[in-house]
């Protein structure tokens, strides 16, 4: 034969994957090769081309080699092929990147069919491919691909059967944990998969070699996550960490489940900390960037998009990044932004919050219902909860908004959060402002620190004219939490009463606190208006000369 067959496993194995591509052209090519006398070589020499197009991200004319390696196979007299089998089941790894195939192995080859399937976003056809492998044939990367494509196509049951087979065969699978638990199975499940006996290899069990019992806190926490107990999840995650210092994975963990809650400063403070430890990480840095976005933190979010363009600009993190920075500029841009996130990974949750939220910045409630019931179906979390009731409030319709509410309020019954979304929903109709002053009380009294509540009880003092009670409310919260957004709460309410004096130090206590804070900004403005004895909603005067758009006016029309 002129072409050497170990050059190319040679060159695959240097992970020079062109040369090896190349060369491989030669090798499927060769007349020396005939394909009717030597179906096993053909057949061998074309799943080492395939596995040099996969390398090069080349999938379809990967899975093109390999359905041509699997014809060649077939052909293969029956009793040849039965050795070679055998010669192959041996514990080698069967991904695409395996290269030491003495011999062709159906189920791996299907294997590798379906992983670039994968790559290429076609779970159905990865599925299908993947059906054709017998149970009992499949190994751990298998079975985890298994449960990726079926969890995909929203097929539960059958996904946490093949998570769980991942860590009967090794509990490190953190993956798998992860996705049982999001499924909803419980930590006491979990747990029970790990092998708890001796095994025939002689190794001890799982919680002799585990003594500390840190992998059994990181499933509790990331059940308790799942389940929506953020505190019990934090509280477990923030005990590792002292165990495990500067572990970016738990850091990352902690801040995520902190920007859902709404503990921004913290959630800021670890993302920071993570990218201090590795300035090149990509997951998470979405949510980062919309916290920085709700910090009015300009400077730092153009860096941190800049960076992440630097880093690797086709993942879904980046494009929601992107759109948090165009949102200021182009609401239409950063919305296009957002899909594309949700098109690189359909099951990426701040691709659809993010479109949410745009829509509903757009005054489009109904089309921001139908992202974040998308969220939701991939995994209801607070801010998912919290968008439907805003969506289905500005659509006018309560009594949806109620069911959402007091569903996320079952969800997460310790949640100050989640009693704050019912006290929302009764607060948009004045005959429902007493019951919202309960809930918001009872928010507060859960969690104390907890500032929303504490401004909707204001507004709702404001609303019902005790002017007096939501300045004492506030000025009592200013004692403990020097927070921008108190300041801004209070001078608005000092401004209505014509405090103006008063309402001034505040906005600009704010400023100091915040320099970007908007509604600082406006509201400062206005006001400077209202000390002149002008009317802060008197038309500028340029806007009364300006001819009418009606060009601009259609556009708009067709928009909405």
């Amino acid at each position: 034969m002129d072409v050497p067959r170990d050059q190319v496993t040679t060159l695959m194995e240097h992970g020079l994957y062109t040369s090896a591509q190349m060369l491989g052209c030669f090798l499927v090519s060769s007349s020396a090769v005939n394909p009717e006398t030597s179906p096993h070589i053909k057949a061998e020499s074309l799943v080492l081309l395939g596995d040099a197009l996969f390398r090069e991200r080349e999938h379809r004319r990967a899975i093109h080699t390999y359905k041509q390696a699997l014809q060649h196979y077939k052909i293969i007299p029956r009793q040849n092929s039965t050795t070679r089998i055998s010669l192959s089941t041996s514990n080698r790894s069967s991904s695409p990147n395996s290269f030491n195939i003495s011999a062709i192995n159906e189920n791996e080859v299907k294997f590798k069919i379906a992983s670039c399937h994968c790559a290429i976003n076609e779970n159905v056809a990865a599925l299908a491919e993947m059906e054709g492998i017998p149970s009992k044939a499949r190994n751990l990367q298998m079975n985890l691909l298994m449960g990726k494509l079926h969890r995909n196509s929203r097929q539960n049951r059958a996904a946490i059967a093949c998570y769980k087979e991942c860590l009967r065969h090794c509990p490190y699978v953190i993956e798998a944990i992860i996705a049982l638990a999001e499924l909803g199975v419980t930590a006491k499940d979990i747990l029970s998969l790990f092998p708890q006996t001796p095994n025939r290899s002689g190794r001890p069990p799982f919680d002799h070699f585990d003594s500390s019992r840190w992998l059994q806190r990181y499933v509790e926490a990331q059940c308790c996550i799942a389940s929506n107990d953020y505190k019990g999840g934090l509280e477990l995650f923030t005990e590792l960490l002292q165990r495990f210092p500067n572990n970016i994975h738990i850091l990352l963990e902690i801040a995520k489940v902190e920007a859902i809650i709404g503990k921004n400063d913290e959630a800021i403070m670890n993302f920071e900390k993570a990218r201090s430890i590795d300035p090149h990480i990509i997951t998470y840095m979405d949510e980062y960037a919309m916290l920085l976005m709700i910090k009015s933190d300009h400077l730092k979010l153009n860096k941190l998009v800049h960076d992440l363009l630097s880093i690797d600009p086709t993942r879904p993190e980046v494009f929601v990044a992107l759109s948090v920075v165009w949102e200021r500029k182009e609401e239409r841009g950063a919305l296009s932004y957002a899909e594309k996130s949700i098109r690189i990974d359909e099951r990426h949750i701040p691709g659809y919050i993010m479109k949410g939220n745009l829509y509903l910045s757009m005054n489009r409630p109904d089309a921001a219902v139908v992202a974040f019931r998308g969220a939701q179906e991939l995994k209801p979390d607070l801010r998912s909860y919290q968008g439907l009731v805003r969506s289905y409030l500005a659509l006018s319709k309560i009594k949806e908004a109620l069911y959402v509410a007091r569903e996320a309020m079952k969800a997460m019954p310790q949640s100050a959060k989640a009693l704050k979304l019912v006290g929302d929903v009764h607060a948009s109709n004045s005959g429902g402002r007493e019951k919202a002053k309960k809930f918001y009380e009872s928010a507060l009294r859960l969690e104390p620190g907890y500032l929303g509540a504490a401004l909707a009880l204001a507004e709702l003092h404001v609303m019902e004219g005790r002017t007096g009670d939501a300045i004492s409310l506030l000025e009592r919260y200013l004692k403990d939490w020097a927070d921008d957004s108190l300041h801004v709460k209070l001078a608005q309410v000092f401004a209505a009463t014509n405090m103006l004096q008063d309402a001034l130090s505040h906005y600009q206590s704010a400023l100091r606190i915040n320099a970007q804070n908007e509604a600082a900004k406006k509201g400062l403005e206005r006001l400077e208006k209202q000390m002149k004895g002008v009317d802060p909603d008197a038309p500028e005067e340029d806007e009364e000369n300006e001819v009418e758009d009606a060009d601009g006016d259609q556009e708009e029309a067709e928009l909405l």
